[in-house]
């Protein structure tokens, strides 16, 4: 990355030695670390720094991570990638709930932390390749990674986006699970049906009006189609 500005990522963590070391990490592989070790500092830190992408650990001393990716999503797109430890399902879950990309599991390499950073980074990059498409009140921008329902724009998170961009590239095509896992997140979820379920349910909540119009359709333990 020599001569472009470093990307900034926010890093939330109260562990002093994790903190260090995710510094250390980030800035020998080409970015810059924005460190806070509370809620609140990471909140201040983001409105005036603007990260790239933020690394958040679930727990902290004034708020949980859970918290801290809702209220970072009510303003910012950004990636968000929550630090979780060993069995603690529920939370991911609430996090990915709650507009975080992806999550990785204490204790993790710095070689998976950098993978997945890099991932959900360039999903943030638009290819002006792509395309516009259209049907039924939703339009979907794929270069300018915009969506609207009845001409009313919806955020939605860059993860949340890959999805809804492979779902209408492959128009009435079933996309199994694993289709959709190794697509948007990479091999190391090709069977975390978990991780998927609870994308698609915000994705449904915020592209699927309430007068009951239905743009994704499920096929019951196989996986998802798109059929607007």
């Amino acid at each position: 990355m020599s001569g472009l500005p470093r990307p900034r990522i926010l890093v939330v963590d109260d562990e002093h030695q994790i903190l260090r070391a995710l510094r250390v990490i980030l800035r020998e592989t080409g970015f810059e670390a924005l460190p806070a070790a509370t809620g609140e500092e990471a909140l201040d830190l983001a409105a005036l720094q603007h990260p790239d992408a933020g690394i958040i650990d679930l727990l902290l001393p004034d708020m949980d991570g859970v918290e801290l990716c809702r209220r970072l999503r009510e303003w910012t797109e950004i990636p968000l990638i929550v630090l979780s430890a060993v069995g603690d399902e529920d939370a991911k879950v609430r996090a990915l709930a709650a507009g975080a990309d992806d999550y990785i599991t204490k204790p993790f390499g710095p070689r998976e932390l950098v993978a997945r950073l890099q991932a959900n980074l360039r999903r943030t990059t638009p290819d002006p390749e792509e395309a516009q498409f259209r049907v039924d009140g939703l339009e979907v921008d794929l270069a300018r990674r915009s969506v609207r329902v009845d001409g009313q724009e919806v955020h939605l998170t860059p993860t949340e986006f890959d999805l809804l961009r492979q779902l209408v590239r492959n128009r009435g095509r079933l996309l199994t699970h694993r289709d959709l896992l190794l697509s948007v997140w990479g091999p190391g979820y090709g069977e975390d049906t978990q991780v998927l379920r609870a994308h698609i349910a915000n994705l449904r909540r915020k592209i699927e009006p309430a007068e009951g119009r239905r743009y994704i359709r499920t096929d019951p333990g196989v996986g998802y189609r798109f059929a607007g």
